[in-house]
């Protein structure tokens, strides 16, 4: 189903470009809220909700990493997983120059530039995932298959501990 335009973010124009099937999700929010909140607001599953995090390696490249909610970025394997010798988070000022997303609505799809992206491998247990529409208040439901026609991406396990309410 297409959003209305007045709501319609550059992820959504890119998923209806390339015919991706996709749903939407709106909630009400004063500036960034914890994914956990978010899967919450939307009656989700926290599992099959996946928060964006952008890092940069020791060689300096940026790297994008997709992960449930309620995970966190385990960096040494995260490292491993993209072949880098360590990897540190990107800072907060630098993300909206370097992506054109704030933080709380990062998002894979639409970046300013094509990152190599790795989604942590929980989300091939499930049929689509739920993860940022582009903006604070918006996500977007897409299956794995509809995600891989706009972002080259792999999977691997690359989270601490999932915590599962």
């Amino acid at each position: 189903m297409a959003a209305p335009s007045s709501i319609k973010t550059n992820v959504m124009r890119l998923l209806e470009q390339k015919k991706v099937p996709y749903q939407h999700f709106t909630y009400e929010s004063e500036g960034a809220v914890s994914g956990l909140e978010v899967a919450e607001l939307l009656g989700q599953e926290p599992a099959q909700v996946f928060k964006t995090l952008v890092t940069t390696g020791r060689s300096g490249a940026h790297y994008v990493f997709v992960i449930p909610v309620g995970a966190g970025l385990e960096l040494k394997k995260a490292a491993r997983a993209v072949g880098e010798k360590s990897l540190e988070m990107l800072k907060q000022k630098d993300l909206l120059p370097l992506t054109g997303y704030v933080h709380g609505g990062c998002s894979p799809i639409g970046m300013k530039k094509p990152f190599r992206t790795t989604i942590d491998a929980t989300a091939a247990n499930f049929e689509s995932i739920i993860f940022s529409g582009g903006r604070i208040g918006l996500q977007v439901q897409v299956s794995l298959s509809g995600l891989a026609k706009l972002v080259r991406y792999q999977l691997a396990d690359v989270i601490t501990d999932l915590i599962h309410h």
